[in-house]
Protein backbone atom coordinates (compact mmCIF):
# COMPACT_ATOMS: atom_id res chain seq x y z
CA UNK A 1 0.00 0.00 0.00
CA UNK A 2 1.64 3.31 -1.39
CA UNK A 3 1.97 5.95 1.14
CA UNK A 4 -0.24 8.13 -0.49
CA UNK A 5 -3.59 5.75 0.23
CA UNK A 6 -2.45 6.26 4.06
CA UNK A 7 -3.35 8.62 6.61
CA UNK A 8 0.60 8.96 8.97
CA UNK A 9 -0.16 10.02 12.07
CA UNK A 10 2.86 10.19 14.32
CA UNK A 11 3.61 11.20 17.88
CA UNK A 12 3.56 15.07 17.49
CA UNK A 13 0.60 15.31 15.33
CA UNK A 14 -1.18 12.86 17.81
CA UNK A 15 -0.64 15.49 20.55
CA UNK A 16 -1.71 18.54 18.53
CA UNK A 17 -4.82 16.25 17.58
CA UNK A 18 -5.83 15.30 21.33
CA UNK A 19 -5.08 18.56 22.55
CA UNK A 20 -7.60 19.75 19.96
CA UNK A 21 -9.81 17.27 20.71
CA UNK A 22 -9.98 18.54 24.38
CA UNK A 23 -10.73 21.68 23.49
CA UNK A 24 -13.60 20.89 21.56
CA UNK A 25 -14.82 18.87 24.19
CA UNK A 26 -14.52 21.66 26.64
CA UNK A 27 -15.70 24.30 24.60
CA UNK A 28 -18.97 22.26 24.07
CA UNK A 29 -18.76 22.34 27.80
CA UNK A 30 -19.00 18.68 28.58
CA UNK A 31 -17.25 17.79 31.45
CA UNK A 32 -17.10 13.83 32.09
CA UNK A 33 -17.43 12.11 35.31
CA UNK A 34 -15.20 9.18 33.65
CA UNK A 35 -13.06 8.44 30.29
CA UNK A 36 -13.65 5.05 28.96
CA UNK A 37 -11.59 3.52 26.16
CA UNK A 38 -11.93 0.27 23.80
CA UNK A 39 -8.88 -1.12 24.14
CA UNK A 40 -6.58 -1.22 22.50
CA UNK A 41 -6.59 1.85 19.98
CA UNK A 42 -8.72 4.22 22.26
CA UNK A 43 -5.88 3.61 24.92
CA UNK A 44 -3.80 6.37 23.76
CA UNK A 45 -6.70 9.38 23.55
CA UNK A 46 -8.15 8.13 26.87
CA UNK A 47 -5.20 8.97 28.59
CA UNK A 48 -4.19 12.01 26.68
CA UNK A 49 -7.65 13.10 26.96
CA UNK A 50 -7.65 12.40 30.68
CA UNK A 51 -4.43 14.52 31.09
CA UNK A 52 -6.23 17.39 29.09
CA UNK A 53 -9.74 17.21 30.56
CA UNK A 54 -8.37 16.39 34.28
CA UNK A 55 -10.62 13.55 34.19
CA UNK A 56 -8.82 10.95 36.78
CA UNK A 57 -11.62 8.27 36.42
CA UNK A 58 -10.90 6.06 33.93
CA UNK A 59 -11.66 2.36 32.44
CA UNK A 60 -11.35 0.47 29.66
CA UNK A 61 -13.22 -2.03 27.56
CA UNK A 62 -11.59 -4.84 25.24
CA UNK A 63 -13.00 -5.29 22.38
CA UNK A 64 -11.80 -7.43 19.12
CA UNK A 65 -13.66 -6.71 15.88
CA UNK A 66 -10.50 -6.23 13.20
CA UNK A 67 -8.45 -9.08 12.63
CA UNK A 68 -5.46 -7.48 10.56
CA UNK A 69 -5.56 -4.82 7.65
CA UNK A 70 -9.46 -5.06 6.06
CA UNK A 71 -9.72 -7.94 8.38
CA UNK A 72 -12.38 -8.40 10.50
CA UNK A 73 -14.91 -10.85 12.81
CA UNK A 74 -18.57 -10.94 11.70
CA UNK A 75 -19.82 -8.88 14.88
CA UNK A 76 -17.59 -6.96 17.31
CA UNK A 77 -16.97 -9.45 20.42
CA UNK A 78 -16.56 -7.80 24.23
CA UNK A 79 -13.33 -9.98 25.94
CA UNK A 80 -12.64 -9.99 29.42
CA UNK A 81 -11.44 -8.08 31.66
CA UNK A 82 -14.67 -6.31 31.42
CA UNK A 83 -15.42 -3.42 32.82
CA UNK A 84 -17.07 -1.89 36.15
CA UNK A 85 -20.48 -0.70 34.61
CA UNK A 86 -22.11 -0.54 37.70
CA UNK A 87 -18.91 2.47 38.97
CA UNK A 88 -20.33 4.32 35.83
CA UNK A 89 -24.03 4.42 36.78
CA UNK A 90 -25.10 7.89 36.11
CA UNK A 91 -22.48 9.11 35.19
CA UNK A 92 -21.38 11.74 32.50
CA UNK A 93 -19.05 9.06 30.42
CA UNK A 94 -16.75 10.19 26.96
CA UNK A 95 -16.05 6.54 24.92
CA UNK A 96 -12.46 7.22 23.45
CA UNK A 97 -11.54 5.15 20.27
CA UNK A 98 -8.54 5.46 17.46
CA UNK A 99 -10.76 5.49 14.66
CA UNK A 100 -14.82 5.21 13.71
CA UNK A 101 -14.26 2.76 11.30
CA UNK A 102 -17.79 0.45 10.00
CA UNK A 103 -18.68 2.22 13.87
CA UNK A 104 -19.87 -0.86 15.02
CA UNK A 105 -17.50 -1.19 17.51
CA UNK A 106 -18.54 2.11 19.15
CA UNK A 107 -22.18 1.31 18.62
CA UNK A 108 -21.93 -1.78 20.74
CA UNK A 109 -19.65 -0.23 23.60
CA UNK A 110 -22.68 3.29 23.37
CA UNK A 111 -25.55 0.80 23.95
CA UNK A 112 -23.20 -0.98 27.03
CA UNK A 113 -22.67 2.58 28.94
CA UNK A 114 -25.90 3.96 27.90
CA UNK A 115 -27.46 1.03 29.76
CA UNK A 116 -26.43 2.68 33.28
CA UNK A 117 -28.20 5.88 32.32
CA UNK A 118 -25.90 8.26 32.07
CA UNK A 119 -24.72 10.50 29.34
CA UNK A 120 -22.39 9.16 27.28
CA UNK A 121 -20.44 10.88 23.82
CA UNK A 122 -18.02 9.44 21.80
CA UNK A 123 -14.68 10.94 20.70
CA UNK A 124 -12.82 9.58 18.06
CA UNK A 125 -9.18 10.74 16.47
CA UNK A 126 -10.27 9.81 12.95
CA UNK A 127 -14.13 8.63 11.33
CA UNK A 128 -14.21 7.41 7.48
CA UNK A 129 -17.36 8.06 5.72
CA UNK A 130 -19.46 4.20 5.84
CA UNK A 131 -19.77 4.61 9.73
CA UNK A 132 -22.86 3.62 11.32
CA UNK A 133 -21.91 5.78 13.91
CA UNK A 134 -20.99 9.49 14.00
CA UNK A 135 -18.86 10.27 16.84
CA UNK A 136 -19.65 13.45 18.77
CA UNK A 137 -15.89 14.40 18.76
CA UNK A 138 -13.76 13.89 15.52
CA UNK A 139 -10.33 15.52 14.62
CA UNK A 140 -10.53 14.42 11.08
CA UNK A 141 -12.40 12.86 8.87
CA UNK A 142 -10.99 10.35 6.33
CA UNK A 143 -11.52 7.15 3.45
CA UNK A 144 -7.47 5.96 3.57
CA UNK A 145 -5.91 3.57 5.92
CA UNK A 146 -4.45 5.03 9.11
CA UNK A 147 -0.89 4.51 10.45
CA UNK A 148 -1.06 5.33 14.14
CA UNK A 149 2.33 5.43 15.94
CA UNK A 150 1.44 2.43 18.73
CA UNK A 151 0.71 0.23 15.65
CA UNK A 152 2.38 1.13 12.84
CA UNK A 153 5.80 -1.40 13.51
CA UNK A 154 3.73 -4.38 14.59
CA UNK A 155 4.81 -6.20 17.75
CA UNK A 156 8.83 -6.55 18.89
CA UNK A 157 9.90 -9.66 18.75
CA UNK A 158 11.23 -11.67 21.57
CA UNK A 159 14.43 -13.52 21.98
CA UNK A 160 14.42 -17.08 20.92
CA UNK A 161 15.03 -19.40 24.31
CA UNK A 162 17.17 -22.19 23.95
CA UNK A 163 17.66 -23.24 27.64
CA UNK A 164 15.90 -25.83 28.62
CA UNK A 165 13.54 -25.46 31.69
CA UNK A 166 13.98 -21.26 31.24
CA UNK A 167 10.46 -19.59 32.42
Amino acid sequence: MADTEREILDWELFGRASRELAETIAADRFRPDAIVAIARGGLPLAGALGYALDVKMLGSLNVEFYTGVESRLDEPVVLPPTLDRESLSGKRILLADDVADSGRTLALVLQLLQAGGGEVRTVCLYAKPGTVHEPHYTWRRTDRWIMFPWSSEGPVAYPSDTTEGAA
